[in-house]
């Protein structure tokens, strides 16, 4: 069960959705496209179309592959297909779930996380690296009533070209972009599958609805997705949002973040 929403840009206007979903047979592939803070770049949501399909055909050719080295793959394909260059290309979260008759593997690099759900509770495939880098101007700025306009975009822009300068790099955070080690960074897990009764993948314009707004914690998504489907989940923290429109609640980038929810019911 797949449930996705648009969101806005920064100048807050609506715009197509920059996550991007894949479903295979066996697998299902979850990118969150990076927000372009220039009007001349590739857009994020354009990378993440891409790298999603450039994975779910490393997957198709080789269904047993190494989920870091099929991530690697789909990245040396970008960049040898549309000439991209580390640094000055788009880039895209990735959170990747396969499954076997035996076995339930995960991938997730950045912040889109991967939960599954065993008799026992969640557990939590998540790459928080990012979390403690992200400069607080813009967060401030809006927490004491400074409100989205063209303020908040030059803030959000100064924040961008600090948090650039630690993409992909010891000690900064890690991404799919334009260089294909970046994949060996990625966390991964397995689980049996006989264990598991489902899993979730979600962007992080869903995800803060557990991490940053504290509207529910990840069973509580589980059973409102199951219920009642996972747009029920994406309009509770629209509803959230709705009821904070400056950002001074909760600080964010953007007045709406694009949402992608996905059940995988085992």
């Amino acid at each position: 069960m797949v449930a996705e929403a648009a969101g806005v840009g920064l100048d807050g206007c609506d715009r197509p959705t920059e996550d991007h979903v894949v479903l295979l047979p066996n697998a299902v592939i979850l990118a969150d496209g990076a927000t372009a803070l220039r009007d001349d770049e590739r857009s994020g949501g354009w990378y993440a179309e891409h790298l999603c399909a450039a994975v779910a055909q490393q997957l198709t050719d080789q269904p047993a592959a190494d989920l870091r080295s099929a991530l690697a793959a789909a990245i040396t394909d970008l960049v040898t297909d549309f000439g991209l260059v580390p640094g000055a290309s788009p880039s895209s979260t990735v959170a990747l779930v396969r499954w076997t008759p035996d076995r339930v593997d995960g991938l997730v690099l950045a912040d889109s996380p991967v939960i599954a759900f065993t008799d026992r509770g969640p557990s939590l495939l998540a790459d928080d690296r990012i979390a403690g880098l992200l400069p607080g101007g813009y967060r401030q700025r809006l927490a004491s009533g400074g409100g989205y306009g063209p303020g908040h975009v030059a803030a959000v822009r100064t924040a961008g070209a600090t948090t650039s300068r630690l993409r992909n790099v010891p000690g900064g955070f890690w991404v799919a972009e334009a260089d294909p080690a970046a994949a060996a960074e990625a966390r991964v897990t397995s689980w049996p599958r006989h264990e598991l009764n489902a899993v979730l993948l979600a962007s992080d314009g869903v995800s803060c609805g557990v991490d940053d707004y504290h509207l529910f914690e990840w069973p509580e998504v589980l059973a409102l997705a199951r219920d009642h489907g996972p747009a029920a989940v994406l309009a509770q923290v629209r509803d959230a949002e709705r009821a904070d429109p400056d950002g001074v609640r909760w600080p964010r980038p953007k007045r709406h973040d694009d949402q992608a929810l996905v059940l995988v019911r085992f």
